[in-house]
């Protein structure tokens, strides 16, 4: 959960005048969700953030479903996934249902002619490589390798890379993304025993206020169409705001891993939540501390989510011929664990240097044409003890 942020200038009291120097008005925008009840901004521009001067058209981008129905674990090679130069091209949704897209991208280039908005969802993109500047509407964030960029639905944004070799993995969610409730007081601080706090989010520094009138393109994504519509002032015109609603990042590196004297169970790990899916950080830590502990995870069924692995880097102990870039899906209903060898091999271990990102969602989780075509379809068998 963001805590109230103010960038540039503003008034003294909301819904009052507020004059440029020239003696006309700033204009006044409410940026805000869930009607009047979630979190808003308060954000004051430079022209009239409505003029649309034209809708171009529009883009089906509606995920093309491979396997409908799953009951199959899989494993999908991310890094083959072609890189494009285009940011939004490059996006390549592998799993979908009707709360969240799970997609991998590759930009090769900055985006450049347009902005884009995702009017349905809040992203949350996770930095596998790459390093540069996320630039929106409300302010700037630096980003590099290990960065989760949580992006409110709504946001306009362009994303300016200072490396070609771009690797992201990115969570679009149709439920707000926040932090974990647990970890809050009823006042929304995190407490004592959350594994990171308030001083580990990054908020925007940097605001670009622009006072251009002419065609600015902005692509928008809605109900899975993609308008291409064509705006008369630059979005980024913004001179000041304040609230709750902003963009803002968080480095897994940051994330405090919680231990115990024994195995300890995923929810640990959870660094964001939805009332539809739950995202977690396995990160480097000491593994567990009782003389007779066994640090490779329990056997476990997944019965009322799907559970979906993103592989960074370090070594997966739990798991055999995982790399960078893998995605594993362990679907619910049926139970999975580590390979054949893994609790043996992790017994006396004493830390593990694993970085993963993982996605539970409680609906079932389709798998896309394009998911299919980087999937290991032999993944399944890999716990037959004759195999290894």
């Amino acid at each position: 959960m963001p805590f109230y942020h103010k960038l540039g200038k503003i008034p003294h009291k909301r819904h009052t005048i507020f004059k440029k120097p020239d003696g006309s008005l700033y204009r006044e925008q409410l940026f805000g969700t869930i009607g009047f009840d979630g979190m808003s901004t308060n954000s004051y521009h430079e022209q009239h953030p409505t003029q649309v001067k034209k809708i171009l058209g529009s883009k089906d981008v509606t995920p093309k479903i491979a396997v409908d129905t799953n009951l199959k674990s899989y494993k999908f090679h991310g890094f083959k996934t072609i890189p494009q130069p285009d940011y939004l091209d490059s996006r390549i949704t592998v799993l979908h249902n009707a709360d969240v897209n799970i997609i991998l991208a590759a930009p090769t280039e900055s985006s450049k002619d347009y902005f884009y908005k995702n009017a349905d969802a809040d992203e949350l993109l996770f930095i596998h490589k790459g390093k540069g500047k996320l630039r929106t509407h409300l302010g700037n964030l630096d980003f590099g390798y290990g960065d989760y960029l949580l992006i409110p639905r709504g946001i306009i944004y362009k994303i300016d890379f200072e490396t070609e070799d771009n690797r992201l993995f990115i969570v679009e969610s149709r439920r707000p993304i926040y932090t974990p409730k647990r970890y809050r007081n009823h006042f929304g601080q995190l407490l004592e025993h959350a594994p990171f706090c308030e001083r580990d989010l990054r908020q925007p520094y940097e605001l670009e206020t622009n006072n251009e009138k002419g065609d600015f393109l902005i692509k928008v994504k809605k109900e899975n169409q993609l308008f291409d519509m064509v705006y008369a002032s630059h979005p980024f015109d913004v001179v000041g705001y304040d609230g709750y609603n902003y963009p803002y990042a968080f480095s897994i590196h940051d994330f405090e891993p919680i231990t115990g004297r024994i195995h300890q169970p995923p929810p640990v790990h959870q660094t964001f939540e939805t009332d539809a899916f739950v995202v977690c950080s396995f990160c480097p830590r000491l593994f567990d501390y009782h003389p007779e502990s066994i640090p490779a995870p329990y056997n476990h069924s997944n019965i009322d989510s799907d559970e979906v692995l993103y592989y960074v880097d370090g070594d997966f102990m739990s798991r055999n011929d995982i790399e960078a870039g893998h995605i594993s899906l362990h679907p619910a209903g049926i139970p999975h664990g580590p390979h054949p060898g893994a609790v043996e091999r992790s017994i006396g271990q004493t830390k593990t240097e694993e970085l993963a990102v993982m996605v539970d969602t409680f609906k079932p989780l389709k798998i896309t044409k394009e998911g299919m075509a980087i999937a290991d379809d032999s993944y399944h068998k890999s716990w037959l003890e004759d195999n290894h």
